[in-house]
């Protein structure tokens, strides 16, 4: 059975992740320190044979005695607030974190994932962003912490690659959504369906003129697994290219919860990127892969679950 470690494998997609690779006939070996992880997100893979728990900060060392083919680095905070809040963690997990798990590969011969960020474009003076366009990024912005160690991961994953023979594979994520997000964790689908289902006032920084474009959880997962299983070592781009604002995406959200929200707007956070769109013509032509989840159909599930954790918060 081929043994998969998948670092912050209780997140958000870190355990949608997991549930891809059982379904594929993996064994996972999940680990979190819960930072930002949730155990509700693995619950329901309590007791099977063929998924471990281990509750471990990876940025510090890491020591695994089981047989490793894939070792999956998806442990970091990665909403504004989180990595805001945890400027040093999340240093650390995209430096420290990053050394420690290409570590693990290399001692287990195994082939290894990066989970990277659409933030290393920073703020894109290209659009849309192909993965040859190195980025807009200021490294001592608040937005730094975060954009800086996934470019700097992305660095040393392929320094492993080119020195060591590591087969490394990274992965450029643009915006996602899907069940499991945490309702206030700062990132602007959960934050606008929280709101809008709550009857607060939705909140646009700015005018709600920069776009963003976004991906349902089940395409992004398998877009990363078919990059775990192919031959490019080069970063891919995965995302959906639909760009829309972020007011017309406030208004798209409001309509959807059948809310009476309003929107409020509040000032612009320093270095918030304007533009946001994957050119995803390289995931196309090597993977094979485009989206295939409607936005519509992606907020209904997404809603539904937001829906059941107030309900549950109600009780």
């Amino acid at each position: 059975m081929t043994t998969t470690v998948v670092t912050g494998g209780a997140g958000f997609l870190g355990s949608h992740l997991s549930d891809r690779l059982l379904a594929e006939g993996h064994r996972v070996l999940c680990i979190d320190n819960l930072i930002t992880g949730n155990l509700a997100n693995i619950a329901h893979l309590e007791g099977r044979e063929d998924f471990r728990f281990i509750e471990h900060d990876v940025s510090k060392p890491l020591f695994v005695d089981d047989e490793i083919d894939n070792v999956l680095h998806f442990a970091s905070p990665a909403s504004p607030i989180d990595y805001l809040e945890l400027p040093i963690q999340t240093l650390k997990v995209g430096s420290l974190g990053t050394h420690n798990t290409l570590g693990l590969a290399k001692q287990k011969q195994a082939r290894y994932l990066l989970a990277s960020t659409s933030e290393v474009y920073g703020d894109p003076l290209i659009h849309p962003q192909p993965e040859s366009y190195w980025g807009n990024v200021n490294p001592v912005g608040p937005r730094g912490v975060y954009d800086e160690a996934k470019r700097f991961a992305e660095a040393l994953a392929m320094a492993y690659h080119r020195y060591h023979g590591i087969e490394t594979r990274i992965v450029r994520i643009f915006n996602t959504y899907g069940p499991r997000m945490r309702p206030r964790d700062g990132r602007v689908v959960p934050a606008f369906i929280d709101q809008a289902l709550r009857g607060e006032p939705l909140t646009v920084f700015g005018d709600g003129s920069q776009t963003r474009s976004f991906c349902y959880v089940s395409d992004l997962v398998d877009g990363i697994y078919r990059l775990l299983l192919s031959d490019e070592v080069e970063p891919i781009n995965i995302g959906n290219p639909r760009e829309m604002s972020v007011l017309e995406f406030a208004e798209t959200i409001i309509e959807h919860t059948g809310s009476r929200s309003e929107i409020t707007h509040k000032p612009l956070p320093v270095d918030d990127p304007k533009i946001r769109q994957p050119d995803i013509s390289k995931a196309s032509a090597l993977l094979g892969w485009s989206p295939r989840v409607e936005l519509e159909d992606g907020l209904a599930s997404t809603v539904a679950y937001f829906e059941k954790l107030l309900a549950a918060e109600a009780i």
